[in-house]
C-alpha cells in the first residue's frame, strides 16, 4: 500500500484541490507560489524567533503539473543568513494516493527578511553584529 502520511522533513502538507486548477485543469501555479511561500514561512519564523516578510522570491521553476488530490508538500532549506534577512531554498515534491508515485514539481529560491512590530527589519537573532 502506498504511503500517504506525512513527509519526514516537510515544513506544510496540503491536498490540491478543484478550486485551485487553470482553464487546463491543473493546480493552478501562482496556487502553488503561494503555498511554497507559506512553507517557507514556516522554517523562516522559526529562524527569526518572530515576524518576517517576503521579499523577493529570486527564481521559480515548475517541473510538472500538479494534479487535483496530489499531496503537495513543501520543503524549505536554507541558503544564506544574513544580519536581518535570509534566502531560502524550497522544493515541491508531491504524491499521488492512486499511483504511490512521488516527484518533485517545482522549486524557487525566497527572501525573508525579520520585522519588528512596527514592519521595521530587526536583526536575526545572533546575528546582531552580522552583515547583511
Amino acid at each position: 500500500m502506498p504511503q500517504s502520511g506525512p513527509r519526514p522533513g516537510a515544513a506544510l502538507q496540503t491536498i490540491a484541490m478543484p478550486a485551485d486548477t487553470n482553464a487546463n485543469g491543473d493546480i493552478f501555479g501562482g496556487w502553488l507560489m503561494g503555498q511554497m511561500d507559506l512553507g517557507a514561512s514556516v522554517l523562516a519564523r522559526g529562524l527569526a524567533e518572530g515576524r518576517v516578510a517576503t521579499v523577493a522570491v529570486e527564481s521559480m521553476l515548475f517541473h510538472h503539473p500538479v494534479r487535483v488530490g496530489d499531496v503537495v508538500s513543501i520543503f524549505p532549506s536554507v541558503a544564506t543568513l544574513g544580519r536581518t534577512s535570509m534566502t531560502l531554498d524550497v522544493e515541491v515534491r508531491i504524491f499521488n494516493a492512486e499511483s504511490g508515485a512521488e516527484r518533485r514539481v517545482a522549486e524557487c529560491r525566497i527572501v525573508f527578511v525579520a520585522i519588528d512590530r512596527d514592519g521595521r527589519p530587526r536583526p536575526l537573532p545572533g546575528r546582531e553584529a552580522a552583515q547583511g
